[in-house]
C-alpha cells in the first residue's frame, strides 16, 4: 500500500511517499480503507519533535529516541471498514467510520482497536468533512468541558480562533450558551462570525489585553498570549487556559492554585470512543460544521506540513487518499 514514510525527525522534506506492508487486523481490531486524513499542528510538532520543551524526552521515549519508532505518521482519518479481526462485532464491512489513531493514518489502510477512538461517521458528512472533526473537535470539547468547565452565559475569548481547535471551540461555546470573542487575522472575520462569534478582534491591530472587556475564560489554542497581560482582563474567578504549554505555564498553574484570583490552567486532550460519539452527535445536531481551509493529496505531504509550519492554515488541512490501483 502507499503510505507517508517517516524515517527521521526533521523538516517537512523528511516525509516521503512510498510503499509499506498492508496491515493485518489482529483480535479486536478493524482495518480501515482510508479515504481522507489531515495534517494537524500536532503532526507537525511530532515530525520535527520541536516545541516540546520539558516534554522532549518523554515524547522521544514514546515515539522513538533517535528516530521515529513507527514509520507512518498521521492521526485523523475517515474511510470505510475493509476487514474485521477476530471477535469484532461492533462494526461491519463497508461501514463509513472516522476517528483518531495514535499514528499510521497517512496511508491507504489503517488498523486500530474496534474499541479505540473510532465511530460511525456523522450522517450526511463526506469523508473529507468527517476527517476534519476529531482532532480540533475533541480538543475543543475536552478543554471547554473539562478544563474551562464552561457555564452558560460566561464570556469566553478564543485566541487562535481560525485554527482547527479554534473553529470548533467557537461553535461549541456558542452552542452551549457562552458569549464568544474570537481573536484571529482579519481575513477570517466573516467565517468566525458565521460560526457564532459575537465579536472578532484582528490580532494584527488589536491587543485584547489592553481593552476594557473582561472575560470569564481565555482559551489560547495556538500559544502566544501573555500570562500577565491576560490576567488584567480576566474576571476575579477567570481562567487562562493553554492548549499547548511548557514549564512556564505549568509553574504558573501551580502558583495560581495557591493564591486567590484568576487561574492559569493546562490540560491534555486525549481521544476516547465515548467522547467521539458525543462529537458525532453534536455534528449531526448541527452544533458543529466542518471548516476545511485546504485540500491536498497524500503525495503533497511535504507541502502540507510546510503550510502548517507557516501558521497560515485555516481550519483543517485535509489530505485526500487516492484509491489503490487494482492488482
Amino acid at each position: 500500500m502507499q503510505a507517508v514514510l517517516w524515517r527521521r525527525y526533521g523538516p517537512p522534506e523528511s516525509l516521503t511517499l512510498g510503499e509499506a506492508p498492508m496491515p493485518v487486523p489482529g483480535p479486536g481490531e478493524i482495518r480501515i480503507r482510508v479515504h481522507a486524513t489531515t495534517v494537524t499542528s500536532g503532526d507537525a510538532r511530532l515530525r520535527g519533535c520541536r516545541g516540546a520543551g520539558l516534554f522532549w524526552l518523554p515524547l522521544r521515549l514514546v515515539f522513538g529516541l533517535f528516530r521515529p519508532r513507527h514509520p507512518i505518521p498521521g492521526m485523523e482519518f475517515a474511510g470505510e471498514v475493509e476487514a474485521l479481526g477476530p471477535g469484532v462485532t461492533a462494526f461491519t464491512r463497508g461501514e463509513r467510520v472516522f476517528g483518531m489513531a495514535p499514528r499510521g493514518a497517512h496511508a491507504e489502510y489503517l488498523t486500530l482497536s474496534a474499541e479505540g477512538c473510532v465511530a460511525r461517521q456523522p450522517a450526511g458528512f463526506t469523508h473529507e468533512e468527517a476527517a476534519s472533526l476529531p482532532f480540533g473537535g475533541l480538543t475543543a470539547l475536552l478543554f471547554l468541558r473539562d478544563v474551562v468547565q464552561w457555564r452558560s452565559g460566561e464570556a469566553l475569548l478564543v485566541h487562535g480562533a481560525a485554527g482547527a481547535v479554534g473553529v470548533h471551540a467557537v461553535q461549541l461555546a456558542r452552542h452551549f450558551g457562552l458569549r464568544v470573542t474570537a481573536v484571529a487575522s482579519a481575513r477570517h472575520a466573516a467565517l468566525l462570525q458565521g460560526l457564532g462569534a459575537a465579536q472578532v478582534l484582528d490580532r494584527a491591530t488589536r491587543d485584547f489585553t489592553e481593552g476594557a472587556a473582561r472575560y470569564d475564560a481565555v482559551l489560547d489554542a495556538v500559544g502566544g498570549t501573555s500570562i500577565r497581560g491576560v490576567r488584567r482582563v480576566l474576571t476575579p474567578r477567570g481562567r487562562h487556559v493553554f492548549v499547548n504549554f511548557g514549564a512556564r505555564e505549568l509553574a504558573r498553574m501551580l502558583w495560581t492554585h495557591l493564591i486567590p484570583g484568576p487561574r492559569v490552567l493546562c490540560g491534555y486532550a486525549g481521544g476516547s470512543q465515548a467522547d467521539l460519539l458525543v462529537l458525532r452527535d453534536l455534528a449531526e445536531a448541527g452544533a458543529l460544521r466542518p471548516v476545511i481551509g485546504h485540500a491536498m493529496t497524500l503525495a503533497e505531504i511535504a507541502a502540507a506540513h510546510a503550510l502548517v509550519d507557516s501558521g497560515r492554515k485555516r481550519g483543517a488541512l485535509v489530505l485526500r487518499v487516492a484509491p489503490p490501483i487494482p492488482a
